[in-house]
């Protein structure tokens, strides 16, 4: 196996944590995999892989040399279809982080759809519940909701989607339903906070005309999107969020809408990807898809980059 295979097998052996289903996905004998990663271990001097009985995982050093193998091989990848002109039948690893609810709600229904129009293209989908640096972990694009600030990255504009407040009917039933914003100093609030950091998100308003924030006094935080909506569930206080993530609560009587005639200008989500002169083809023709996804789903928007 020369140098590259073995660097290809190598990540392939990282992310599926098994020498069995690496050597399945890349057709060869498990015999040889072995072989070829303990040769590429004694080439470089170090170990790069635990092994178990039951377990494979990366040494310190071999997330090191995962991380970089990535970032080789995209780059070697983007070269080659360059050259190619392969933007017709783009081929390659698409590394991509999206929120959970993103990637079980909107995009994994339908990934079926996009492997049968590109067949060369194999997906490695992250749900990180933290902000990923994309360069140095070599993911080719993120999703991401909420306010964009990396300016490192370019960014295009997927869906504003709309926003819900909303509580448990035990919970208005003890606090009583809130008809405007200004009665909000009485009632609680679950707090949601990234987990970068920084105080618990406020809750947005449009009060005559223009966007305010109202900060809501509240005794429980999260930082997980269905621990926030369980909480709300079970009468912890009141919650803002996308209203997909609970339109079947709102269905069922679970959670009751408050505050509609004062909801704010929605919940963007955003592509992100970092600068490069030429886009990968595998990356833009799986932008252009997911847009299109995102567009059946909450209606076209423009695009912000």
């Amino acid at each position: 196996m020369d140098h590259l295979d073995a660097l290809h097998l190598f990540t392939r052996i990282v992310e599926q944590r098994s020498f069995g289903r690496a050597a399945d996905q890349l057709d060869i004998p498990r015999a040889t995999a072995t072989h070829a990663i303990k040769q590429l271990e004694a080439r470089l001097g170090t170990r790069l892989l635990e092994r178990s009985t039951r377990h494979v995982r990366p040494t310190p050093d071999g997330e090191a040399f995962y991380e970089r193998c990535v970032h080789v091989l995209s780059e070697l990848d983007d070269a080659e279809a360059s050259l190619r002109h392969a933007a017709s039948n783009p081929r390659g690893i698409l590394r991509v982080d999206m929120h959970g609810t993103h990637a079980t709600g909107i995009v994994l229904p339908r990934i079926r759809e996009f492997r049968e129009r590109y067949p060369n293209i194999d997906i490695v989908i992250s749900s990180e519940d933290r902000l990923v640096d994309l360069v140095r972990e070599g993911i080719d694009c993120a999703i991401r909701g909420g306010t964009v600030r990396d300016s490192s990255l370019v960014a295009r504009r997927l869906a504003v989607i709309p926003e819900v407040t909303c509580a448990s009917p035990d919970y208005l039933a003890r606090f009583g339903t809130p008809r405007h914003p200004s009665e909000l100093a009485s009632h609680q609030a679950v707090q949601f906070f990234n987990s970068s950091g920084g105080r618990a998100y406020p809750f947005e308003f449009t009060i005559d005309g223009k966007l305010r924030e109202v900060e809501l006094k509240g005794w429980l935080t999260v930082n997980y999107a269905e621990s926030y909506v369980v909480a709300a569930r079970n009468g912890c206080g009141l919650i803002q969020l996308p209203r997909y993530h609970v339109e079947d609560d709102l269905r069922s009587g679970h959670l009751i809408e408050v505050l509609a005639d004062f909801s704010g200008p929605g919940f963007p989500i955003t592509a992100l990807y970092p600068h490069r002169r030429q886009l990968s083809p595998r990356v833009r023709i799986f932008l252009d898809w997911v847009g299109q996804l995102y567009e059946e789903a909450f209606g076209p928007t423009q695009a912000s980059t």
